[in-house]
C-alpha cells in the first residue's frame, strides 16, 4: 500500500507540473495561481501534521507568484516521498492527532489523510483548469491518473 501512495504522489507531482506549465504559458497570475498556491500550501500543512509537528503561521491561501510554483511542487513532492519512504505498512493505520488552523482538535488515520491530500489536489487542479478556461486558455493538459499511468508505462 505504501508503494501505491508513492505512485499517487508521483502522479500528483506530474499533474501539478502540467497545470503550472499551463499557467506559465498563459501568463496567468490570477485566480489560477491562487488555487495552485492553496493546493501546495495545504500539502505542506498536512505533511507537518503527519510528522507530528505543530502548524502555526501557515497561510492556506498564500500570495505566491507564478515563478515559484515549479520549485514548490518539486519541494513538496520530495518532502512527501521522503516521509513515505520511512513508513512501515502498519504506520498507515496509525491515528494522527492534529489541530485545524482554527485550533479544533481532530484525529484521523494516516491512510485517510494521504487519500485526502491526493483528492484535495485533484479537486483544486480541476478548479484551476476551469479558471484557466475562463481566462481564455483553449487547451488544458490531460491530468487524468490513467493517462499518467499510460505515459509512464505503468
Amino acid at each position: 500500500m505504501k508503494d501505491h501512495f508513492i505512485q499517487l504522489f508521483n502522479y500528483d507531482k506530474y499533474a501539478n507540473l502540467l497545470i503550472a506549465e499551463t499557467i506559465i504559458k498563459a501568463n496567468n497570475a490570477g485566480k489560477a495561481v491562487g488555487l495552485m498556491a492553496h493546493l501546495l500550501s495545504a500539502q505542506q500543512v498536512w505533511l507537518s501534521r503527519c510528522k507530528g509537528e505543530q502548524v502555526t503561521g501557515q497561510v492556506l491561501w498564500p500570495d505566491w507568484k507564478t515563478d515559484t510554483l515549479e520549485q514548490l511542487i518539486n519541494d513538496n513532492h520530495r518532502a512527501w516521498i521522503n516521509f513515505l519512504d520511512y513508513l512501515s505498512p502498519d504506520d498507515l493505520e496509525t491515528s494522527i492527532s492534529y489541530k485545524s488552523l482554527k485550533g479544533d482538535p481532530f484525529e484521523n488515520k494516516l491512510i485517510d489523510i494521504l487519500t485526502h491530500v491526493i483528492n484535495h489536489g485533484t479537486h483544486h487542479r480541476a478548479q484551476t483548469g476551469q479558471q484557466l478556461k475562463f481566462d481564455g486558455v483553449d487547451t488544458l493538459p490531460n491530468t487524468d491518473y490513467i493517462a499518467y499511468l499510460r505515459i509512464k508505462g505503468l
